[in-house]
């Protein structure tokens, strides 16, 4: 078996990027499409030679490429995600409360499926859809019983949010290939055991402040979401209205943990990321929640926050970050760990087109990669 070298890909605004370790440091690559928006790029964990990446913006539509050379070469799937044509025409779209009609206008999430499936991966869009590919990303295919559910009008929101509304954190359960989960930005989280044949909302406990039912059963804005590595029956989420676990050995209502936050920090944020080997631990990186919600370090002073009791306590990480006038924001999908499962590193990507790594899981950060456009997607991998 060759050996192997951690390293980071990069989706940013203006295309993909990939940091091989070098000396001390990391080296960007050449871009991958420069000039194309690539909000999500990764590599396989069951085939580490093939890699997928979003692909879109400026002036071409929506699309997914993929490589199985290890990005040698890349090839474009030969049927993109799309939703459903209207069954007559002139007929309205969602007029019978699906997507049919709709059309995908940004590719945004990419998940591997399971070990047992090693061709499948899903795929989140804006507007909220959720497709399927069975061929490495070839080809992709509707998961009907998300986008053609009568109930999908009621559970997504047409809202102008910014960047518009997606669908995100596409979760298949490590233990069993059927069962998933999926988020969205707006209208909350969703689970399934049928493959997506079928769907409920999971949103008990987290609040929609910015709604009249200030807990609903559905509508809430999830940034992000993950099964923590270490204890599959643990899922946690960063939220618009806060940081929340779920402990689905205890039902499917969420607990708020951000509350342990300082309140003069917030628990408003988009990334989350759960450590390899350590259930009780994770890391989010607050944003400021004042006013209009600027989306920037709280005072201009970036910091990610630990917590290793599960939420109990939380302690702030910013050894060598900027400490003043570092107005940035990490995307939700922009922190990751990276290296050895026991001591990794938090890395994480931002929107003034830096690179940062935390050794010791966040208590030393230095600066590996600068002036790269504004990272949308930050995800590790092992590179022959």
């Amino acid at each position: 078996m060759q050996p192997t070298t951690n390293a980071l890909l990069v989706g940013t605004r203006k295309g993909a990027f990939v940091l091989r370790p070098r000396g001390s440091g990391f080296e960007p690559s050449a871009p991958i499409e420069l000039g194309t928006q690539v909000n999500d790029f990764q590599q396989d964990p069951r085939d580490r030679a093939r890699f997928v990446h979003t692909s879109g913006g400026g002036h071409l539509g929506p699309t997914v490429r993929h490589s199985d050379d290890g990005g040698a070469t890349w090839r474009e799937a030969t049927r993109p995600p799309a939703f459903h044509s209207l069954a007559r025409p002139g007929d309205a779209p969602r007029a019978d409360g699906t997507t049919r009609g709709l059309a995908v206008k940004r590719n945004f999430w990419l998940t591997p499926g399971h070990a047992s499936e090693p061709l499948t991966w899903y795929l989140g869009t804006a507007p909220q859809g959720l497709f399927r590919s069975a061929d490495g990303g070839a080809t992709w295919d509707g998961v009907d019983g998300f986008n053609l559910n009568p109930a999908h009008a009621l559970w997504t929101s047409d809202s102008e949010v910014p960047d518009g509304p997606y669908l995100h954190s596409v979760i298949v359960d490590v233990r069993d290939p059927r069962h998933l989960w999926l988020s969205m930005s707006t209208g909350g989280t969703f689970e399934s055991d049928d493959a997506g044949a079928s769907w409920r909302p999971i949103n008990a406990g987290v609040v929609a402040e910015f709604l009249p039912e200030k807990f609903p059963e559905y509508g809430q804005d999830p940034h992000c979401a993950i099964q923590h590595p270490a204890d599959p029956e643990l899922l946690y989420q960063q939220n618009h209205c806060g940081v929340y676990r779920l402990d689905l050995r205890r039902g499917r209502t969420w607990t708020r943990i951000g509350d342990n936050l300082p309140r003069e920090v917030g628990d408003i944020g988009f990334g989350i990321a759960g450590h390899p080997t350590r259930p009780g631990t994770v890391w989010v990186v607050p944003m400021d929640g004042t006013r209009i919600w600027p989306r920037t370090s709280p005072d201009g002073r970036p910091a990610l926050y630990r917590t290793d009791d599960h939420g109990a306590t939380l302690r702030r990480q910013a050894h060598g970050l900027p400490r003043e006038n570092a107005w940035l924001t990490v995307k939700r999908q922009a922190l990751c760990t990276l290296g050895a499962p026991e001591t990794p590193s938090v890395c994480f990507g931002t929107t003034s087109g830096e690179v940062w790594l935390g050794r010791d899981g966040g208590e030393h950060f230095e600066c590996v990669a600068r002036h790269l456009p504004e990272v949308l997607s930050l995800r590790a991998a092992q590179l022959a």
